[in-house]
């Protein structure tokens, strides 16, 4: 099964009513001739643009490959990180503990030194010495209890002490343990580095293929054509697809035109409607440019409908809203939700990149309502974190 079949499977799967499973097996097998029928239409999609993207460049289908692979290699590496500076934590928490035990330690053994001194400078024969040079039975019965007294605290010191260096014993060895898993965490750090390098260095030449390819203004044209009909063909039949399975919201997202929050906070770079080459081929989104690794937010309630790698856009996220309408994060470096996750505003659903091929990290964004590409500047016009 494809990487694009299973999701959106696994979509329609969370959108079926629940109440018509085990109630009635005629309604249930109904459900299934159904979900029968869009398992057929979606392979069939996606065998048909796997076959044109196939035959229409070899390079792109690699390229889609290495992106994919820094994707992964990059989500890794951040959760090595987050896994590093846990341990850190934890070490400097062993640490800090070890040397408040130490420091009572030291204080215990101190006191029972001293008990040892006066013990030893008194005798070793003190009940003895007690009951012989004492005649006064009650000066005798006071001294008795103050003997066992002393007695019963110097055991309970020693006993302290002993508790004091097990625990020690037990501290230092999980501090040996978080330094083993540091050092593991750091090797397969440098691990994941190489890969990503050689992955890095991979894309670079593919792009540089590429670019080779696309000198001529006429096959750049042809390609930026032929990418933004797979795009268009997607959109129509996901929007075929799930039209059985509409988002219904009390808050409708074409009562929020002009109130929706931008993405990313970003430099624009081309805008809605402006030519791409020779006024052939026009923007229908916006380009912002932003650091790589800026966190990329839902502007509205939705439902992730594709999460993937799609040509020219790379890595791709849409949300499906509702009402037909549908957002499009691209040139993503990571994808964090994945296909039929609930969304909300503000959520993080990707970081800034630079994949499908791009030159700068950028985010890609489109507003659509069915096919039809919306200026997004209508929509949306609040910065992020106003």
């Amino acid at each position: 099964m494809s990487a694009l079949l299973k999701p959106i499977l696994l979509l329609i799967l969370a959108a079926l009513p629940l109440a018509g499973w085990g109630q009635d097996d005629d309604l249930a097998k109904v459900k299934e001739q159904e979900l029968e029928d869009v398992r057929e239409r979606i392979s069939t999609l996606k065998q048909s643009m796997d076959k044109s993207a196939g035959s229409r460049d070899r390079v792109t289908g690699e390229l889609q490959t290495a992106e994919v692979e820094i994707s992964e290699k990059r989500i890794r590496l951040k959760e090595l990180q987050r896994e590093r500076d846990y341990s850190i934590k934890r070490k400097q928490a062993l640490d800090e503990q070890i040397a408040a035990r130490e420091a009572e330690l030291d204080h215990e053994a101190e006191e029972l030194a001293e008990q040892v001194r006066a013990a030893y400078m008194s005798g070793g024969q003190e009940r003895i010495k007690l009951l012989l040079n004492q005649r006064d039975p009650a000066t005798l019965g006071r001294l008795l209890s103050y003997y066992q007294y002393f007695n019963d605290y110097r055991a309970e010191n020693i006993q302290t002490v002993s508790v004091h260096i097990d625990e020690l014993a037990v501290l230092r060895s999980q501090t040996s343990a978080e330094e083993a898993r540091l050092s593991g965490l750091a090797r397969e750090r440098y691990a994941e580095l190489t890969e990503l390098n050689l992955a890095q260095e991979k894309r670079q030449a593919l792009l540089s293929t590429l670019q080779d390819r696309m000198a001529n203004e006429e096959k750049e044209i042809a390609q930026l054509a032929a990418q933004e009909k797979d795009l268009a063909r997607l959109i129509d039949e996901l929007t075929s697809i799930l039209s059985d399975y509409p988002i219904r919201s009390e808050n409708p997202f074409s009562e929020h035109k002009g109130k929706l929050t931008w993405p990313v906070a970003g430099t624009l770079v081309h805008d809605f409607g402006q030519p791409r080459i020779n006024d052939q081929l026009k923007w229908n989104g916006v380009v912002l440019a932003a650091p790589r690794g800026r966190e990329v937010r839902a502007v509205y309630h939705g439902r992730v409908v594709f999460s993937d790698w799609l040509s020219g856009l790379g890595l791709l996220v849409i949300v499906e809203h509702g009402e037909g309408y549908m957002t499009l994060y691209g040139y993503n470096e990571t994808t964090l939700k994945n296909t039929g996750d609930w969304v909300a505003p503000g959520d993080v659903i990707a970081t800034v990149g630079d994949s499908g091929g791009q030159s700068r990290a950028a985010l890609y964004f489109e507003l659509r309502q069915g096919t039809r590409p919306l200026n997004p500047r209508h929509w949306v016009t609040r910065r992020p974190g106003s």
